[in-house]
């Protein structure tokens, strides 16, 4: 396995194989509408603790989604992980035999732009290291961090993984898409501890193409002053205060609020926004926010969804006024405009965002410009990382309470914070946001810039 090239040539779905397949056993079976969906994976993960081995692993994963339409343009849906003709001819019979179960209230149709034509991106397949490399490289990587300061006694999270994928989307009608990746990834989350005091935690995340794009001592270095930095921790009041995001924490809040612009979640009740919120405002003017699963820094981005629909660059806030919800086939047609490229796949279609990318309003500027993370005088709480976002947020009600990792800054000087929960509504917090610096700051999440909110309530020291 190690040194060996992930290459076009190692791809497990084959796009004609599967239609000629499927084209044959729908028409033996009296089938004339289909369409499947189906990913593949060759995995290689490696975890150590305290210089041994802790988790070698390497994995070959397939999945399938099969659709069929009945005569009554009633749908069927089955998931396999075979995808050999046996294989293909049992899902084909089981997808139609529960079109009989079928939903009456809302049948999904193909994309009317699964054959349209998709964006060129430049992804390279990149070398795989193998599983005997990337031990020895996490190995050497937790020995350096352990050494990095006396009081860093632990690495308890840490892996270095590489994948190989492939996405294919098929139809009875023609489309037919097919597209293959490799990505690599390595994390280092340290633990300090010192006399009489509590142990403090942070980390660092790198993504990139292939194992030899991570730049392994940068992550190094990272998860050692991000920890470091947290030892001299004090306790905070309880109030309100000037809040900045860094980039990471600000994204994870948004997303953690996505209904506000997902059609599905609009036509199934449970969003924030409804049918008429579009062209309202929703946030502070300083805020735009685009959803671009091909931007360049989305290391793994997909050039067609789940339904065939190409990606493509969507704004959804623009100077704090909702624009666009982003749509399967099924809300698009609903709502009367085209699919967004944001669906997966199934008898009812989920939608998700792919790539949120944040920035600052052309041509609006704030009263408080001043404020900068690197230089301001005033006092506010900087937000690192927030926690427990499965807990802490009731994203139909738009409320949040979630304990964060962060620093009170006073007069240039910042203090890590023992431990805190900062909470709030998220329509008011977008109400309430009074700067959006100028630099963008690519993260594995997403893209944007610290955002200062005022008036936060963060809770503290009792």
């Amino acid at each position: 396995m190690d040194n060996k090239l992930l290459s076009v040539s190692q791809c497990v779905l084959d796009p004609e194989e599967i239609k000629e397949n499927l084209n044959r056993l729908s028409k033996s079976q009296d089938i004339t509408k289909w369409d499947i969906g189906a990913t593949s994976s060759n995995d290689i993960s490696v975890q150590v603790y305290k210089g041994e081995q802790k988790q070698l692993k390497a994995s070959q994963r397939n999945s399938i989604t099969l659709r069929v339409w009945n005569k009554n343009n009633m749908i069927g849906i089955t998931s396999t992980t075979d995808i050999s003709e046996n294989g293909l001819k049992k899902a084909l019979e089981s997808a139609y035999s529960a079109t009989k179960y079928a939903n009456k209230q809302e049948t999904p149709d193909f994309s009317p732009l699964s054959k349209a034509a998709l964006n060129n991106v430049d992804q390279p397949i990149m070398n795989s290291w193998g599983i005997k490399k990337l031990f020895n490289k996490l190995k050497n990587a937790e020995s350096e961090l352990l050494n990095k300061h006396k009081s860093i006694v632990d690495v308890p999270y840490n892996g270095f993984s590489e994948v190989n994928y492939e996405r294919l989307y098929i139809n009875s009608d023609g489309a037919q898409r097919h597209l293959n990746n490799t990505q690599a990834s390595l994390y280092l989350y340290a633990k300090a501890q010192e006399d009489n005091r509590k142990p403090r935690s942070s980390g660092s995340f790198k993504i990139a193409y292939g194992s030899d794009d991570i730049n392994i001592q940068e992550c190094i270095d990272e998860a050692a002053s991000k920890t470091i930095a947290h030892l001299d921790y004090r306790p905070i009041k309880t109030g309100k205060y000037l809040v900045c995001f860094k980039p990471e924490a600000f994204l994870d809040l948004l997303e953690s609020f996505s209904n506000i612009f997902n059609a599905r979640s609009v036509i199934d009740g449970v969003s924030l926004s409804n049918k008429d919120s579009l062209e309202n405002y929703i946030s502070s003017p300083l805020l735009t926010l685009y959803d671009n699963g091909l931007d360049k820094t989305n290391i793994g981005g997909l050039t067609f969804d789940g339904e065939g629909t190409p990606t493509q660059k969507l704004c959804i806030i623009q100077s704090g006024i909702l624009k666009n919800f982003i749509h399967s086939e099924s809300t698009a047609k609903a709502f009367g405009v085209l699919p967004t490229g944001h669906a997966g796949l199934g008898a009812k279609v989920s939608v998700s965002p792919d790539w949120l990318i944040v920035s600052k309003a052309k041509g609006e500027h704030s009263s408080k410009e001043s404020l900068n993370h690197k230089n301001t005088k005033e006092e506010y709480i900087l937000i690192e990382n927030l926690n427990a976002l499965h807990a802490g947020v009731k994203a139909t009600q738009g409320s949040f309470s979630l304990p964060f990792d962060g620093w009170h800054v006073k007069d240039g000087v910042s203090s890590s914070i023992e431990s805190a929960t900062v909470a709030g509504d998220i329509k008011s917090l977008l109400n309430k946001i009074i700067n959006i610096e100028e630099k963008q700051i690519s993260t594995h999440v997403g893209v944007s810039p610290h955002i200062w909110v005022d008036e936060l309530s963060v809770t503290g020291e009792k």
